[in-house]
This record gives structure tokens, C-alpha cells and sequence, in this order.
């Protein structure tokens, strides 16, 4: 939210001042225990990286949902509005067990989902490990298209898998704002051209118009390699996995170009349906049209304690 301009400070857990958390509870405890609303718009930036929706303004109409296994219907019922999901993973611990309950319920209710290695700055954090969890424990097909840069206390970046680039953040600013793109660093191009050469095996597995162009030897730009790591993330084939520290401001503008990239809008999920008001027998698709009439599917019950 900071970084769209949605707020102007950085909330934190610890403080019991993030906007999400508004309950009491979840401020002495630090932690969600109900489901929460917001909205914020993300433009993605012009920064000599293949992005596909670079300058728009980008609605993102965000939940954030409880981890804990006490509050797992709250979860549940925000899955069934959900057009899309960042699943966040523990970059120490990996995919814990309300993680795969969690995961099970976005599969029962196929929403497409992006992964997020967070923690990365913790010690004995392990990006590789993380993924090798999801692959083992959750079944997904998860392919790296945001590698950390170092880990622990030497997390300093993003390498952007698709693009080849590096998004290195500024030390001096402790709010993530100001990083650079550049080269990747030579120690690290050998593992970011492996990760490349490993995304184009799986995406051309999975989708046949990047397999077309594996067999004629076709150079792949990083666009049509989004387009299509879209369309598979989509159709549920595909997770694209990214890493960083919330609590650190690294990799937070990568993952939200991902949001915008790789997730599907209302326009690109199945209409939902619904039955007449008048006849319930007789069921009706649910398009989504600025210009049809209004109909909503109510997830959540709130009373104001001053308007009701």
C-alpha cells in the first residue's frame, strides 16, 4: 500500500499500525484474525524491462486473510470471491501445514496464485528449499521468475529471471524505495541464465506456442514469455514463485508487477452464476460488465459499532 501512494508511512506488525489489522486483538497480538478489504492502483513502470501493462493504472482490490489455523474459515470464505492470490511461504520454514491447507482451499476454488518467498532476510533462510516444498508438498508447478539476490543479512535485491536483469535496492534507504536495474552481477549469471534456461523447459512443457518456438530454434522474447507464463498461471498449470523481505522492503515492487503481470482480471476468470430473484429454479451467467446491472455475492458481514 505504501509503495502504490495508498498510504504515505510504512505500517508495521510489531507496531500494531497496519492498515489491515484493525481489530484490537490483532494489534496487541500481531496478528490477522479477520479478513480485510482495500483497494490500491499500481502503474507499473517504464524501466527498460518487458512488462504488459506498462502505465496504466491498475486496480488491485486486495484481502488479506488470516494465516493462522484458528481462523481458516475466514480464508475460506474470501477464496470464493478471489480472482487471483499471492500464496506468501516462510523462506525458513517453507510450506507449513496451515500453508497447505490454505493452498488446498484456492485449488477447490481454482484461483490462480503467485508465490512469495518471504523472510528471505531471516537466518538459515533458503529460497531453492521453498520452492522445492511447493513442488513436493503442494504438487505445484513453481518456477522462479524473481530470485533473491544473497540471503539473511546480505539480501540486497531481485534478479528478474525473464528479463535478465538485476533490481538492485539502495542500503541507504530503508523504505526500498530507490533501488537501480542493472546488469545481473557476474558471480550470479551462470545461476540467472540456469533459471532462465529451466523456465523456458517448463513454460514450452506446458503451453504450445512457446514449445512451437523451442523447435525452431526461435529467440523468445520476454514479453511473449509472460504472455505466456500468464495464460498458463490462469489456467491454474503454472505458479510463478518470487522472493524477498516484507519486512525488509525488498522485492515488493517485483512481486506487484507479478500481481499485475501474471494475474488474471475479473474479465479473465468464468462468469460466475446465479439464480433469478423471482425464480430460483432458473439460473443466470454473471458477466463482468461496467455496463450491466449490479449484482454482488455478499463474503463478509461487518457492523459499525456507530452506523451499524
Amino acid at each position: 500500500l505504501y509503495y502504490t501512494g495508498f498510504m504515505h508511512k510504512i505500517g508495521e506488525v510489531h507496531d500494531g499500525n497496519t492498515v489491515t489489522d484493525w481489530m484490537e486483538q490483532e494489534r496487541e497480538r500481531g496478528i490477522t484474525i479477520t479478513s480485510a478489504a482495500t483497494t490500491c492502483f499500481w502503474k507499473q513502470e517504464d524501466e527498460g524491462l518487458a512488462k504488459l501493462f506498462t502505465g496504466i493504472d491498475n486496480r488491485i482490490n486486495i484481502i488479506d486473510t488470516p494465516g493462522h489455523v484458528d481462523f481458516t474459515a475466514e480464508v475460506e470464505r474470501s477464496m470464493r470471491v478471489l480472482d487471483g492470490a499471492v500464496a506468501v511461504f516462510c523462506g525458513v520454514a517453507g510450506v507449513q501445514p496451515q500453508s497447505e491447507t490454505v493452498w488446498r482451499q484456492a485449488t477447490k476454488y481454482n484461483v490462480p496464485r503467485i508465490a512469495f518467498i518471504n523472510k528471505m532476510d531471516r537466518t538459515g533462510a533458503d529460497f531453492n528449499k521453498a520452492i522445492n516444498d511447493l513442488r513436493t508438498k503442494l504438487g505445484a508447478e513453481a518456477h522462479p521468475v524473481g530470485i533473491p539476490i544473497g540471503a539473511e543479512d546480505k539480501l540486497r535485491g531481485v534478479i528478474d529471471v525473464v528479463n535478465q536483469k538485476a533490481i538492485v535496492y539502495d542500503p541507504s534507504d530503508e523504505t526500498g524505495v530507490k533501488y537501480d536495474i542493472t546488469d545481473i552481477p557476474e558471480n550470479l549469471r551462470d545461476e540467472a541464465r540456469m533459471a532462465f534456461e529451466q523456465l523456458i523447459d517448463a513454460v514450452s512443457n506446458l503451453d504450445d506456442q512457446v514449445a512451437e518456438m523451442v523447435l525452431e530454434d526461435s529467440e523468445i522474447a520476454p514479453e511473449t514469455l509472460k504472455k505466456a507464463i500468464r495464460r498458463l498461471t490462469c489456467e491454474l498449470k503454472f505458479v510463478p514463485v518470487l522472493g524477498g523481505s516484507a519486512f525488509k522492503n525488498k522485492g515488493v515492487q517485483p512481486l506487484m508487477d507479478a500481481v499485475v503481470d501474471y494475474l488474471p482480471s475479473p474479465v479473465e476468470v468464468p462468469a460466475a452464476t446465479a439464480v433469478e430473484a423471482d425464480d430460483e429454479t432458473t439460473e443466470v451467467v454473471v458477466e463482468p460488465d461496467d455496463n450491466g446491472n449490479f449484482c454482488s455475492l455478499a463474503f463478509k458481514l461487518w457492523t459499525d459499532p456507530f452506523v451499524g
